[in-house]
């Protein structure tokens, strides 16, 4: 059993984010994980609740591969052109360089985990965007 001093809960470690990429509204989130200087794995991990209404405003990355996954809620996520509906246990990943947003356009919380890795160089556009 864990040390009651050592647990705490997310609605205390949540931060607001007033228009989150230029987004609608304020979304909460906490990152759990930032890769620390010459370390392996992912760059971060975030934990996200979008509002209904709120949103990640439409925005690109460079040469990473951040992938979201829909934890509970449903919205309308927009990839490099394209706007479709992503539900609970959704994966969706976001390529290099490519523009990508989500809206929580539905009646409850939309939750998401979020993490992004860094390419390995063999897997990195080359001559700018993919």
């Amino acid at each position: 059993m864990a040390d009651a001093g050592t647990v705490r809960n997310l609605r205390d470690l949540f931060t607001a984010k007033a228009h989150d990429h230029g987004g609608t509204g304020t979304i909460h989130a906490h990152r759990a994980f930032t890769r620390q200087p010459d370390g392996q794995g992912a760059e971060f991990v975030d934990l996200a609740v979008l509002p209904p209404g709120t949103s990640i405003g439409r925005h690109r990355h460079g040469a990473d591969r951040e992938t979201y996954i829909v934890l509970d809620g449903s919205g309308l996520m927009f990839r490099d052109g394209v706007t479709f509906r992503v539900a609970a246990g959704d994966v969706v990943v976001n390529r290099p360089h490519g523009e990508h947003g989500l809206v929580n356009d539905g009646p409850a919380e939309l939750r998401l985990l979020v993490f992004e890795e860094p390419l390995p160089d063999s897997e990195a556009p080359r001559g700018g965007s993919a």
